[in-house]
């Protein structure tokens, strides 16, 4: 399994609220994570280091047992997002320039069998295969709200005024219920772990282009971010990207 792990300020920010990361245990469990904070004065990296760091120790210290079954990691998940939550929030309430400050929090944990995904926010997860793409998650936002309830389409979501109201985010409110997902990852795939600074200004179909190459899976990663700054990178921007594939980094 190969990966890379990009993040980066974009070309309108003052500050890089993304943090990304992938952890390897000893007994090759691996857990790669995306968190894109948000909060005023700066709170935003505070909340999403926060995620980064901590979920990285429940992951390093939890026990082999865990990682066992979809089930065993889906508890394991939940304990630890209970955990980043609370931590995050009641640093939120000891700090007034932190006040509501929070993170959106997409993660998935992969073992030689089992791939388990963890969501919380508008971070997207998508899968390549055989030249084509498909998304994994469904945004916690208003807008996608609208879409389930058949008032507005997908289309118009892509433009609506409040497409980047969230409604569920790591560390704003006292419980937070993530959503998960089992993965089934054909060989020869990618999975691609995005904050909205790229799922904002890339197509399904450009992501498509780019992964269809025959680039390596770290140029692969940089033409990505390189093309979400092209077309103006506005937000921070940060992916992880992973293949099953034979190919380099």
């Amino acid at each position: 399994m190969k990966y890379t792990v990009l993040s980066d300020i974009g070309k309108k920010r003052s500050v890089n609220e993304d943090r990304a990361a992938v952890f390897v245990r000893s007994d090759f469990v691996r857990l790669a994570v995306i968190a894109d904070g948000m909060g005023g004065h700066n709170a935003g990296d505070i909340a999403s280091e926060m995620a980064i760091t901590k979920i990285g120790e429940c992951f390093e210290s939890a026990a082999s047992e865990q990682f066992s079954s979809e089930e065993s990691i889906k508890e394991w998940f939940l304990l630890a997002v209970k955990k980043l939550n609370s931590s995050i929030f009641d640093y939120s309430l000891r700090h007034e320039d932190c006040q509501g400050m929070g993170t959106t929090f997409l993660a998935v944990v992969l073992t030689e069998a089992l791939k388990v995904l963890c969501h919380i926010g508008d971070s997207r997860a998508y899968e390549w295969h055989e030249g084509k793409m498909k998304q994994l998650t469904r945004d916690h936002s208003f807008v996608n709200v609208l879409v389930e309830n058949g008032e507005i389409s997908e289309e118009e979501a892509e433009s609506h005024p409040r497409k980047n109201l969230i409604t569920k985010s790591l560390g704003t409110q006292k419980n937070i219920e993530p959503d998960f997902i089992s993965l089934q990852i054909p060989t020869y795939s990618y999975l691609l772990l995005c904050s909205d600074g790229l799922s904002n200004k890339l197509t399904m179909d450009e992501m498509t282009t780019i992964l269809n190459t025959s680039l390596s899976v770290g140029e692969k990663g940089s033409r990505l971010v390189n093309l979400a700054n092209e077309k103006g990178g506005e937000d921070n921007i940060s992916l992880v990207l992973i293949t099953n594939t034979k190919e380099e980094v």
